[in-house]
């Protein structure tokens, strides 16, 4: 090989476009002692170029945590338009019969999805929910089961009311109290329990909620998972509406209409920026009820797979809505033609920015990164689990280079502040050099 074709060779190599080098960019990995110690996978994408600036084993499968949810943000936007199926029902005679779709806005604490409640509200009609739409378990594939009193780990079901999650705080006298009041003889001081501080502890198999004798601090507040089942979401519906409501097996007509609740971009956005697993996972639902006689998340994951997710560099292995199991395994490089598929699909760039966390801005990356002039630069989704923290998202450089990235790290033993520090910093050093 001649001079010219030896620098023609390393120039292929070593850039991909005007003003990246990948050879930087492998320098600042290779030197870099805290990304060494652990398993992680890069990939950055120049979004214009169309083409990769570098990658470092993109091939690779990583646990994603809640990088999930952009599979579930993605399969939302092919399957459901621009607002959330809430209902389904048909009216005869004097009865208003309706079927669930797992709608998460319904009565919840943010989106406040009130469409469907006004429906079943304001009819004049006997109400009968027909039940069973949904047979799933009321946990993910994987889930941890010891995770049962978290906040983040809210039960699936059909017809979810207020979040499917108990608040309990202290009042200003300083009594203990719950949400929905419905719950409240089920809050009850147990002599018998010890702990080393205080905090309200749900039995894992039913909904007696328990707490210490203790003195309850001020300003207490904790977010607990109700058991759900399909008599207490009944019961529960029934005390906020004050009507009566007979639960029915019914097979849904073909001439069931729809009514809708809250924007869908609301949604996304609520579930994107906080990263809302309960969310995530009555979304999968909502899809299925558009296509499905049932609520199978398997169904819709394993659809969405086969149909809108065939041409992805490696094939993923997607079990949950939200990311909560490990089970879930994605490559840094399919990470990124998501990315490319989500951009294709919501076609306009501010719109897609304002779902996603913003450096410096809001959701989950809020603190982590800041502004450049007080502009965000980054719009990522977050994934963390123990021992793995993971972003993916898009980037703009100050030379207005638009690229996307998967930035993945699993089994570090180093907190996570520190796996999150030096992302920012390469992330950061991106922007301002490229």
């Amino acid at each position: 090989m001649g001079l010219l074709g030896a620098i023609v060779l390393i120039a292929t190599q070593y850039s991909c476009s005007p003003g990246l080098r990948k050879g930087k960019l492998r320098q600042i990995f290779k030197h870099s002692a805290i990304v060494n110690d652990h398993f992680t996978g890069f990939a950055l994408y120049d979004m214009d170029a169309q083409k990769m600036v570098y990658q470092l084993n993109a091939d690779k499968y990583f646990t994603p945590a809640s990088n999930t949810k952009l599979y579930t943000f993605y399969t939302c936007l092919k399957m459901l338009s621009d607002s959330i199926p809430a209902l389904k029902y048909v009216n005869r005679n004097d009865s208003l019969i309706f079927w669930a779709t797992g709608d998460p806005s319904f009565l919840h604490t943010d989106l406040k999805g009130v469409n469907a409640f006004n429906l079943l509200k304001n009819s004049p009609a006997k109400l009968y929910f027909s039940s069973g739409s949904y047979t799933g378990d009321f946990y993910g594939n994987g889930w941890p089961y010891g995770d049962y009193n978290d906040y983040y780990q809210a039960e699936i079901n059909e017809l979810p009311v207020e979040d499917n999650v108990a608040v309990v705080y202290a009042d200003a006298d300083g009594t203990l109290k719950i949400k929905p009041t419905y719950l409240q003889p089920l809050l009850k001081c147990d002599s018998t329990l010890k702990l080393n501080v205080f905090r309200v502890q749900r039995n894992i198999l039913n909904n007696d909620f328990v707490y210490p004798a203790m003195r309850i601090p001020k300003r207490y507040r904790a977010e607990i998972p109700w058991k759900v089942s399909t008599a207490l979401q009944l019961a529960l519906l029934k005390d906020t509406l004050k009507r009566e409501i007979t639960e029915v097996n019914l097979p849904m007509p073909t001439a069931a209409r729809t009514i809708y609740n809250a924007q869908a971009d609301t949604v996304y956005r609520r579930m994107l920026q906080p990263s809302d697993n309960f969310i995530a996972e009555q979304l999968l639902l909502v899809c299925s009820s558009t296509r499905f006689k049932t609520l199978s998340p398997d169904s819709v994951i394993n659809y969405s797979i086969n149909h809108y997710l065939n041409d992805l560099p490696d094939k993923p292995q997607w079990v949950d809505g939200s990311g909560l199991s490990r089970k879930d395994l994605f490559t840094p490089r399919d990470m990124i033609a998501l990315l490319q598929k989500i951009a294709a699909e919501v076609k306009d760039e501010n719109l897609l920015h304002s779902l996603m966390p913003a450096g410096g801005v809001v959701g989950t990356i809020k603190n982590a990164y800041k502004t450049d002039n007080g502009k965000a630069f980054v719009w990522a989704k977050t994934g963390s689990l123990a021992n793995n923290h993971n972003q993916s998202g898009y980037l703009v450089t100050r030379k207005g280079k638009r690229l996307a990235f998967a930035f993945m790290n699993n089994n570090f033993t180093r907190p996570t502040r520190e796996i999150r520090d030096e992302m920012v910093r390469i992330i950061t050093y991106i922007h301002e050099n490229y």
